[in-house]
């Protein structure tokens, strides 16, 4: 027997001596084994010892923020801003399922009906003391809970911790402006500018956009999931390492030049423990050492947004860690060594409601085992590669005095029970001083590498062989004219084809992932597009040049739609950055679509943006129409109101809009707008609406659903999780490799998406 197998013996011996194992139902007395997994116990002396030494909660709050901490975090919910539905929902959310929940018990605990977030604008986000672990297991709560799902895949409603909601907020971003979400995934803070882009739905291509960045290739996936739910034009998902995410640029009346933003969103990775709530792991495992090793990251990140942030634009620098090593000592110390250059905005009247307290002026820094530095003098030699100088306060009183700490907020958990959270405001008066160099004349060589000044902060770890990675990592020592130079010695040293933004060659890829398709926009005179003009009567104003597919060879199953600003960036850095994911698609091919006049049909996920544009194929439809086509499979024209039937019976077979126009004569009705694709066949009428977007709006109109149908994927399990390259989501029509270029593209007949429609029961075409 080896030594193994003895071991493994021996340790099956020992559990069936101890008491309270398998025996007794794997309970054990007073130890807190539940089903086998012990009960972590919520408690950590060395954490208590470290905050009440740097006080950062005021004095005689203690307690009360320990209690809070111990407490389960209540559940929160966001309604999405920027579809007209956002006020329906809110009806429906008021009126029906809050009044459902009044009176009610769960496990002897009265539920509160849910209370808006008294800071969030226009009542459009709630919470409630029931806990996520409550409304998924409880029956009385089923129907509150199946709505919440159904709605969150369906985009109308993001289930986000109250906290996280702020620093899209303090950004105030606007529709024209160039956002950078430098830490996106999983996304929730990235649809909330989304929604901000979208303020004005009647404008269906917004002048700004959304760069949406990750390092982590797998958790890219989940942020295109979360992004792709909104169906907007205006977003790209990339993957960098964001301490070095390459500067791009466009091209702006025949020149290129850098691309700095208006709005950078630096929401950086960190301890985490103003997340005890949710994640009680933190409890047992939280140490100083996490805050002193993250450090140094979460700066280098702080310093690449700061760079890349036009003049007067604004970055907010956020964490969900209370700890100031990771929350003051960043800003502090960008603010230092930006000499002026930025400073720390006055937000203190901005979200009127917010509790917060000031961020600290004076703090200590604490090694893993307990020993406290007050001063970089006070630190051994041995020590110096933990504990940097950057982590403590500047020691000249006037200089810290004038960065005004106290602009900072940090949120506390029992102030208004919520998680724990730090944000701080930066606003950019003048360039970087290290990017403030004259430019060097033309002709001249290359500055040698050694005699490029690096980060003070950081020394340099590894090498690399990228020049868009060597271009960021020597960004600190370079002006933004030379970082422009060489990103076009990149750009040119390769051969490249008009149109097509393919991934960077391989030999630079540093990060492992799925190899993605390339993005190639449809050429001005591709004899593929007159016919969709002419089938559809598109406005000459439609911008075609802003299509694009995912394949450079064979069929062209679907088409994309980007803004004519992304459209910009993707053909001018397609060498410097690993696009994921961008557009949304708007038609797809039918395979016997020739036989129709026109060979693509209209995707739902693009409706909304394609739809302005469309002048033909347009069928009115009543409320009770809509009825009609989202409960009935393949309705005869017959079923339909007069008016409806009077549109539809003239108009040949294909592919169809219906729209539905509130009338505000009828406040009782509903009063948004709905616009869905559908098919006109020889006798009948149907809508190709994914199944979650169906019981949306049968919802708005008061119907109710019958409960505990279960969801049909085309991609695989009900709950799958985020769209991945091998199982695609339910209704999620993205152009990744979740849905190949030559995958599902259109039923055989019916030119039925099965990622859009694939729920629907006898899925051919109308009678």
């Amino acid at each position: 027997m080896g030594r193994r197998s003895r071991g493994r013996r021996l340790q099956q011996q020992q559990q069936q001596q101890r008491p309270g194992s398998a025996e007794d139902g794997g309970k054990r007395n007073g130890a807190g084994w539940e089903g086998g997994y012990p009960e972590i116990v919520k408690e950590n002396k060395l954490f208590e010892h470290y905050y009440q030494e740097l006080k950062i909660v005021p004095e005689g709050e203690w307690d009360q923020f320990m209690g809070a901490l111990r407490e389960p975090l209540p559940a929160t919910l966001r309604i999405t801003g920027y579809k007209s539905h956002a006020k329906e929902i809110l009806h429906c959310l008021k009126n029906k399922y809050f009044k459902e929940l009044e009176d009610l018990e769960v496990d002897g605990q009265k539920v509160e009906v849910p209370q808006p977030l008294s800071w969030y604008p226009e009542e459009l986000a709630w919470h409630t003391n029931l806990s996520r672990k409550i409304l998924r297991k409880s029956p009385q709560l089923e129907k509150f809970h199946q709505f919440l799902v159904s709605e969150t895949e369906s985009g109308n409603i993001s289930r986000q911790e109250a906290v996280s909601m702020i620093p899209p907020l303090l950004l105030n971003a606007h529709p024209h402006h160039k956002i950078l979400d430098m830490c996106a995934a999983p996304g929730s803070k990235t649809t909330q500018l989304i929604e901000m882009l979208h303020a004005d739905m009647n404008v269906p291509f917004p002048e700004g956009f959304v760069i949406a960045n990750d390092v982590d290739n797998k958790r890219c996936y989940l942020l295109v999931h979360q992004a792709k739910r909104l169906g907007s034009p205006c977003i790209m998902v990339v993957n960098h390492d964001a301490s070095c995410i390459p500067r791009l640029q466009m091209d702006v009346n025949g020149r290129k030049e850098v691309l700095f933003y208006d709005r950078i969103l630096c929401d950086v990775p960190c301890s985490g423990d103003g997340t005890m709530r949710k994640n009680i792991d933190v409890w047992k495992k939280w140490s100083t050492l996490n805050s002193l090793q993250l450090h140094g990251l979460q700066l280098r990140i702080a310093t690449r947004g700061a760079e890349q942030l036009v003049e007067g634009g604004r970055m907010v620098y956020s964490t969900c860690s209370l700890n100031p090593i990771e929350d003051e000592a960043v800003i502090a110390s960008l603010l230092e060594k930006s000499e002026g250059a930025l400073e720390l905005a006055d937000v203190s009247s901005e979200l009127p409601g917010l509790k917060w307290v000031p961020g600290l002026s004076q703090w200590k820094v604490m090694t893993k085992d307990g020993q406290w530095f007050a001063s970089w003098d006070d630190v051994p030699h041995n020590r110096h590669t933990q504990i940097r100088p950057t982590m403590f306060p500047p020691k000249d009183p006037e200089k810290l005095q004038a960065m005004h700490l106290e602009r900072c907020l940090r949120i506390l958990p029992h102030h208004q029970n919520t998680g724990g959270f730090f944000v701080a405001v930066l606003v950019k008066k003048s360039s970087m001083p290290w990017n403030k160099r004259p430019p060097k004349l033309q002709g001249e060589p290359a500055v040698p590498q050694a005699s490029v000044p690096l980060n003070p902060v950081e020394p340099p770890v590894g090498s690399t062989s990228d020049p868009s990675e060597l271009e960021s990592k020597l960004a600190p020592g370079i002006s933004d004219t030379e970082a422009m130079e060489r990103a076009e010695n990149v750009e040119n040293s390769g051969s490249k084809k008009d149109g097509v933004c393919g991934p960077p060659p391989s030999k630079k890829m540093k990060l492992f992932g799925f190899k993605e398709d390339p993005f190639v926009f449809i050429p001005e005179d591709d004899p593929l597009f007159p016919p969709i003009q002419k089938f559809y009567a598109l406005d000459p104003s439609f911008p075609k040049t802003n299509l694009l597919t995912r394949t450079t060879e064979g069929k062209k199953r679907q088409l994309y739609m980007v803004s004519k600003e992304l459209r910009n960036v993707l053909l001018n850095n397609s060498e410097r950055m690993k696009v994921i994911n961008t557009g949304i698609k708007v038609w797809c091919r039918n395979n016997s679509g020739e036989e129709f006049d026109c060979a693509f049909r209209l995707a739902q996920e693009g409706i909304y943006t394609l739809y302005p544009f469309i002048n033909s194929r347009i069928i009115t439809v009543s409320l009770e129409d809509i009825q009609v086509l989202l409960t009935q499979e393949n309705p005869f024209f017959r079923k339909l109101s007069s008016e409806a039937y009077s549109q539809v019976k003239d108009m040949a077979k294909g592919s169809v809009v219906l729209k539905y126009q509130p009338d505000p004569t009828k406040p009782d009705a509903l009063q948004c707008p709905i616009v869905l694709c559908g098919w006109r066949g020889k006798a009948s009428v149907r809508t190709f609406v994914p199944r979650n977007e169906r019981l949306h709006y049968l919802r708005m109109m008061g119907l109710e659903v019958p409960a505990g149908k279960k969801r049909e994927s085309a991609g695989g399990a009900p709950g799958a999780g985020a769209a991945s390259p091998a199982e695609p989501e339910d209704g999620v029509d993205a152009a990744s490799p979740a849905e190949p270029e030559d995958g599902a593209g259109a039923e055989q007949e019916a030119g039925l998406d099965t990622a859009s429609g694939g729920d629907l029961a006898g899925a051919g075409l109308p009678r």
